[in-house]
């Protein structure tokens, strides 16, 4: 039976502490709603380094090294290795939380799965579970963060690869913020006497919600009413599809073609195809209502806008609703336009009454109370994921952790290949195998 053994634990802090002027952040709207949900854990899977790449590693232990180079990092990205801070406020018995720069320190462990192979985790028609225990804090919701690192490293060693696998606090960095973390550490990592200024940093300020939001915000939020009973999930499994270029603009040109324009983007047509595969192979009764709740990126889409740079949550999760029915006597096309539509509703506008909503009647998510009948999709094609070498090559896989796992959750990755995208679908395994069955979805797949 696998096992994990674990080698050592760490707390690694920033080498120099921030000043005071930049020791406290602000929590907005789109940190707080996510209290009550799970972390983000992804990670990155490569071959182990050659010898005389270890050596070329600074003549360190690759180990070693990853540690000094993410103090160099913290350096940089200071808030993760703080913690957050509950405040209770007597006068309307509400809560506030921020971000304590303290540096407490991030936490790094050094594990070690001599049984296992990269062929043991990418050859599998399913994920194997053991990727879950390549992350840490498992089943820690994001506002345990008062007590707990926001940030935490396991780094695997495999017979003949390395996984590393950083578990993030929710609250404190969205799907851009974390890769643009990740980005750095390994380019600071790899070396090429890089100097960590000249590396876009991360952006703290709140400033562009001024008028908008008084901080800090106010929450009907009380640690002592929170459960800590978790529900037991029904048996799920998880398989990566992989879209080639070439499927997916054959996709999208067929959904355009369809709908006689020019507007449905490449994802867009994946995740309709996907979305109309899911609920044909769920076999749910034609009257039913089927939910597609999409995360939409909005730092672009607020006034004025955020810089890529910026240091938080900047998302918003648009809602497609129809029938099965519907969903099913309609061709690709309508579903893919379905999806365009309610992105494109996500205005500078929307955007800004969302804020001022939930400023008004705050709503904490949780996200394992989706109906059944819906799928979510999270992460981005976009987001740079290959491109992360260490100093020993690329990396050759991605995957995730448990964190936020439910049936219907779909995370979209870039493929390896430029253009592509692999999707890892977690769904029950009925479902799962319908689909592999299933051949005008497979026929996707064909070469």
């Amino acid at each position: 039976m696998t096992h994990i053994c674990f080698k050592s634990t760490s707390t690694i802090r920033a080498a120099a502490s921030p000043n005071e002027s930049t020791r406290r952040i602000e929590l907005t709207p789109w940190d707080l709603q996510l209290l009550l949900v799970d972390h983000i854990q992804k990670g990155l899977l490569f071959f182990k380094p050659t010898p005389s790449q270890e050596e070329e590693v600074q003549g360190s232990s690759v180990i070693i090294h990853l540690k000094t180079s993410l103090s160099r990092t913290l350096d940089i990205f200071y808030p993760l290795a703080g913690r957050l801070v509950m405040v209770g406020n007597d006068d309307d018995k509400s809560t506030s939380f921020f971000v304590d720069c303290n540096n407490l320190g991030a936490q790094f462990v050094h594990a070690v799965a001599d049984d296992v192979t990269v062929a043991d985790i990418l050859d599998p028609i399913y994920v194997p579970d053991i990727v879950n225990s390549f992350f840490l804090m498992n089943g820690i919701l994001n506002h345990q963060g008062t007590s707990k690192p926001l940030l935490a490293v396991q780094v695997t060693e495999l017979i003949d690869g390395i996984f590393i696998g950083c578990t993030l606090n929710h609250c404190v960095v969205d799907g851009s913020s974390f890769w643009h973390f990740f980005n750095t550490w390994s380019e600071i990592s790899r070396g090429n006497n890089i100097n960590p200024t000249s590396i876009s940093p991360p952006i703290f300020q709140r400033c562009y919600f001024d008028g908008i939001i008084d901080f800090p915000l106010h929450i009907p939020f009380h640690h002592n009413e929170i459960s800590d009973v978790r529900s037991i999930p029904p048996p799920l499994k998880q398989k990566v599809f992989h879209f080639s270029k070439k499927k997916i603009s054959q996709l999208k040109a067929k959904a355009n073609a369809e709908m006689s324009t020019n507007n449905i983007s490449s994802l867009q047509a994946v995740l309709g195809h996907l979305w109309r595969s899911v609920v044909r192979n769920r076999h749910c009764s034609a009257n039913q209502e089927a939910h597609y709740h999409v995360a939409v990126g909005m730092r672009q889409r607020i006034q004025p806008p955020l810089p890529e740079e910026y240091f938080g949550n900047a998302i918003l999760l648009g809602t497609v609703t129809t029938t099965v029915e519907n969903l099913l006597e309609h061709e690709l096309g309508w579903v893919a336009s379905q999806i365009n539509k309610v992105i494109a509703s996500q205005t500078v506008e929307e955007g800004r009454k969302c804020i001022e909503d939930w400023v008004k009647s705050p709503k904490i998510s949780i996200l394992r109370g989706v109906t059944r009948n819906a799928l979510i999709t999270g992460s981005s094609p976009r987001f740079n994921m290959y491109g992360n070498d260490f100093g020993w090559g690329r990396p050759i896989a991605v995957r995730s952790g448990a964190g936020n796992k439910f049936d219907g959750k779909l995370t979209v990755f870039p493929g390896m290949e430029e253009g592509s995208m692999d999707f890892e679908a977690c769904l029950s395994p009925e479902t799962l195998q319908a689909m592999i069955d299933d051949s005008e979805f497979m026929e996707t797949f064909a070469s």
